[in-house]
């Protein structure tokens, strides 16, 4: 019998548009547990956006600010992450979440990830670059993500169906059938 308890802390990884926010907010919903946006974390800490930190203090302080969080994350109660884009692409950050939790890939095509960032000004990468830059940087990261990743879980068209898949791969129901659909 499925348990409703999340065992450990939860990291959600994968590209820029996957859906890692608003499946992590509707997935802690559903069991219970905490949610935190990595990025929202980091922003709220350095007191500035992410392109301000990447301008200010370039992309290796920022990579530093999410190994910070990620450890950090480790210190608290088990809990939903939505990881950054890139957060887990360096391997002592992958290690850590793993070491500290599990780390679950969600898995979406480039196409539907492209539509939902395209235009998106507060992603340094996605201001910096075409769809074919995008594109790239996508493939080269979908086998790091495969790598860091304990499990895997193809994205679905529908949000619901996207946590229901989750649920059912943790083992876990949800807290209430209502609180996967809203």
């Amino acid at each position: 019998m499925p348990d409703n308890k999340l065992p450990v802390t939860l990291f959600l990884c994968g590209f820029m548009g996957c859906g890692k926010s608003a499946v992590g907010r509707r997935l802690a919903k559903a069991v219970g547990a905490d949610f935190i946006d990595l990025d929202a974390y980091i922003v709220k800490k350095a007191g500035m956006p992410i392109p301000e930190i990447f301008e200010k203090q370039g992309e290796p302080a920022f990579r530093e600010m999410e190994t910070r969080a990620i450890r950090e994350m480790g210190n608290r109660e088990p809990l939903i992450v939505a990881t950054g884009g890139g957060a887990l692409l360096r391997p002592e950050n992958a290690a850590l979440a793993n070491r500290v939790g599990k780390v679950l890939f969600l898995d979406v095509p480039f196409p539907v990830c492209y539509r939902r960032i395209r235009g998106d000004k507060n992603r340094p990468l996605v201001v910096q670059n075409t769809r074919k830059g995008l594109e790239q940087i996508y493939r080269t990261r979908k086998p790091l993500y495969q790598a860091a990743a304990t499990i895997t879980v193809r994205g679905r068209p529908r949000l619901p169906d996207t946590v229901t898949t989750i649920l059912r791969v943790l083992g876990m129901k949800p807290a209430s059938r209502t609180n996967i659909k809203k």
